[in-house]
């Protein structure tokens, strides 16, 4: 009998950037939009996120860097205030999410957090970091002498 799936099993979510917790949305004040989808993929160059944010605007929407490698996605879909209802206008059903987000990931040491770019378009936001170029070991060839 193995023992990695009874290791795995109990593995720290700190270890996990897609697991809640710490890394999900902040528990206080969740919603059923408080769970944004995110994708994280690494290519050669860069790792690049993707939020479904449908609906929200870029400045409903704060992308961050703290501790030098900690990527923070968050924002905020507000409840249609009842003001800006129309004379005659009722609600029959409301089930699109709303609410606050906030989703966390811990970067690799290959990340260039001073050079994170984001875009928004047709509610996904992309956020792009460079990676840093790769060391390659450094060989010094040694003379054979006699």
């Amino acid at each position: 009998m193995s023992l990695i799936p009874s290791l795995l099993s109990n593995r720290s979510t700190l270890l996990d950037p897609f697991s809640s917790g710490i890394w999900g949305p902040n528990n206080n004040e969740v919603s059923s939009f408080a769970n944004a989808r995110v994708d994280w993929k690494e290519t050669p160059e860069a790792h690049v996120f993707k939020a479904d944010l449908p609906g929200l605007k870029k400045d409903e929407v704060k992308v961050e860097v703290e501790e030098g490698r900690v990527l923070q996605i968050s924002g905020e879909r507000r409840v249609e205030k009842e003001e800006k209802k129309e004379e005659g206008e009722k609600w029959h059903r409301v089930e699109r999410g709303r609410g606050k987000f906030l989703r966390k990931f811990w970067l690799p040491e290959n990340a260039k957090v001073d050079e994170v770019k984001a875009s928004m378009e047709n509610g996904v936001l992309t956020v792009t970091i460079p990676k840093l170029p790769e060391k390659k070991p450094e060989i010094k060839t040694i003379d054979i002498s006699g």
